[in-house]
């Protein structure tokens, strides 16, 4: 079967509980790492002016507020806030803004891997949506578990990603003026390794000083 890439035009962005409450639950990855991936995705929904879609428990829950930094990259894009259902879906108005985005690739990410990220997703692929899992913005109690989490999803249908891979694609090319600067800020701020490779130092530091 042919594959459609990802588009500006045919994807929305969703984020799943990134709380200050599961920073010390997860293993799987630093909290760094879950940080500047999470905050990643929600920049790069901004850059590409994708549907952005965020839900998380209410602040005053166990799981407390979302990451600050996610909150500042948020902006005024409204979280959607759950009472019970570790599966979104199970949230009307979740289900709704998906509904809204008219849009069928969905880009996921969330906290835990294995439970709230996993039960969404599998709602959303029976739904009919395509799920795009980025593995370096969730994470779960483990790296097993994370990693078993994200194989299930794969059986299930879901294609397993990365939050460069996501920009990258759509992306497409440096030449893309309207989204290169953005990306490659991006890039810049979330991607040390990247930032300071010489064969790269170049093109990404003229388009993110841009």
């Amino acid at each position: 079967m042919a594959y459609e890439t990802l588009t500006p035009e045919n994807s929305a962005m969703v984020l799943i509980d990134h709380e200050v409450g599961f920073s010390n639950l997860f293993g799987s990855h630093a909290l760094e790492e879950s940080i500047h991936g999470a905050v990643a995705l929600a920049e790069i929904a901004k850059v590409f002016d994708l549907p952005l879609v965020v839900t998380a428990g209410y602040d005053e829950s166990p799981a407390g507020p979302l990451y600050p930094e996610l909150v500042e990259a948020l902006g005024d894009t409204p979280v959607h806030h759950r009472i019970e259902g570790f599966d979104a879906f199970y949230d009307e108005g979740f289900a709704n803004a998906i509904k809204a985005t008219g849009r069928k690739k969905l880009i996921m990410a969330g906290i835990q891997t294995d439970v709230c990220l996993a039960f969404t997703a599998l709602t959303a692929l029976n739904k009919g949506y395509e799920v795009y899992a980025v593995v370096d913005a969730s994470a779960a109690t483990t790296k097993e578990t994370h990693d078993y989490a994200i194989q299930r999803l794969i059986q299930a249908g879901a294609v397993p990603i990365n939050w460069l891979a996501v920009g990258s694609e759509l992306l497409r090319s440096w030449t893309e003026e309207k989204y290169a600067a953005g990306f490659a800020k991006v890039i810049y701020d979330h991607l040390p390794s990247w930032r300071h490779s010489n064969a790269l130092t170049t093109s990404v530091r003229e388009f993110a000083n841009k």
